[in-house]
């Protein structure tokens, strides 16, 4: 009775009866299909990450990825058969989605859980797995009287992996059984490895020999007097102190290098073939293609986008997962969490403003801080990889039994 009610109270809320028909955003691909679903950039990151790891072993499958709104990343995974906004909680709605997508299995991130939903996810025989599950994932509904549906949906999940012990004690306490929690951390956040050519690094490697090299990633026009200035006051520190700035758009390259003889720096252009020598104080490079190899060369990376806020947010695990220390200043965007997490790790730095750069510029760039600080970030990346590698495993196994969904 307690479980009727706690549905049927939940259908019955304000605002729920409000729902459009469903019309799917692409067609169903052949072969086993993974839902995700994910209301924030953190967990979406999370996901794609978990997917490209699962593809890489399992290249037949796809993935559907759900959201609330979210801005997404980019690039998206090449398997990735569609991304929109979840299903609205209708019953015709819920059914024309099963119905068309079919999910072999579905991963549902962080909480905030739809009972009317995944009751019908569970009933079509659908396994569902919970990861990055969160305290703040489980409020109670606003209606404190009523029976929290929570509590019934959570005995449909298969499995559900916790970020530490404290969700793990309010799941229990919800009424999960012990059997199904994991208690793991977060998953891995960091993408593949960005690639890069060896020969290119070996040579500026041999050319910046002794020099202590910071970088500024993503840089637009209006924040390239800003780095100047910041690296000119660093200098008075470290007189052989190297810049290596990277415009955000390659089209920007020839502007930049006008501005930075204007302003008489002494510059060596990589369009034009030109290495770095003992004279040099800014390399200027002709885009971000090469991102690999400018983040392995530098020790220090100032996520130049969070400056402004028309800057694309920028993922800071590129430069941290080759051992790249983080600045970033305000304008984080869709991957706040992510500086979040590596700042609490001891792997980045948040800049106040900007007349601090050339201070924590100086501070970071020892050898000592910046190896500290690269050493927190590969511990904060081989935990989500365990984390990650743990949910894999069950996924593999529960895609190698995967019966045939029912019709929703």
């Amino acid at each position: 009775m307690a479980r009727t009610m706690a549905l049927s109270s939940y259908r019955a809320l304000p605002g729920r009866a409000r729902a459009s028909k469903y019309s799917p955003s692409a067609t169903r691909p052949r072969g086993q299909l993974i839902w995700a679903h994910a209301a924030s950039a953190q967990d979406i990151a999370a996901l794609l990450r978990l997917f490209e790891r699962l593809y890489q072993q399992r290249p037949d499958v796809h993935l559907l990825l759900t959201h609330e709104g979210a801005t997404l990343p980019t690039p998206l995974p090449r398997a990735l058969a569609a991304t929109e906004v979840v299903v609205a909680e209708k019953a015709d709605a819920i059914r024309s989605f099963l119905g068309h997508w079919r999910p072999d299995l579905c991963l549902w991130a962080h909480g905030n859980l739809r009972p009317v939903l995944l009751q019908q996810v569970a009933h079509s025989g659908i396994a569902l797995v919970l990861v990055n599950a969160a305290e703040s994932g489980f409020e109670t509904i606003r209606a404190r009287w009523l029976p929290d549906p929570a509590r019934q949906v959570l005995h449909s999940f298969h499995a559900v992996f916790a970020l530490d012990e404290g969700t793990g004690q309010r799941l229990l306490r919800l009424g999960l059984p012990q059997s199904a929690l994991h208690v793991v951390g977060p998953l891995q956040q960091a993408s593949m490895a960005l690639p890069h050519d060896p020969d290119a690094r070996e040579e500026l490697s041999a050319a910046l020999t002794d020099r202590q090299v910071w970088l500024a990633a993503h840089v637009s026009p209006d924040s390239l007097t800003t780095l100047t200035e910041a690296h000119r006051a660093a200098m008075r520190y470290a007189h052989r102190m190297l810049l290596i700035v990277v415009p955000d758009n390659a089209d920007d390259e020839p502007g930049f290098a006008a501005s930075l003889d204007d302003e008489g720096w002494r510059v060596a252009r990589w369009a034009r073939g030109e290495l770095p020598n003992e004279t040099t104080q800014i390399l200027l490079a002709d885009g971000t293609d090469e991102m690999g190899l400018w983040y392995r060369l530098a020790p220090l990376t100032l996520m130049a986008s969070t400056l402004h806020p028309t800057g694309a947010a920028q993922d800071p695990f590129a430069p941290a997962a080759l051992g790249s220390a983080v600045i970033y200043a305000g304008a984080t965007g869709a991957q706040q969490a992510s500086y979040a997490q590596l700042q609490a790790a001891g792997a980045a730095v948040a800049l106040p403003d900007t007349t601090r750069l050339p201070h924590v510029i100086s501070e970071l760039i020892s050898p000592e801080r910046a190896a500290k600080m690269a050493l927190a970030a590969w511990q904060v990346i081989l935990q989500g990889a365990a984390a990650t590698d743990q949910v894999i495993e069950l996924l593999q196994d529960r895609l190698d039994i995967a019966p045939p969904p029912k019709e929703a």
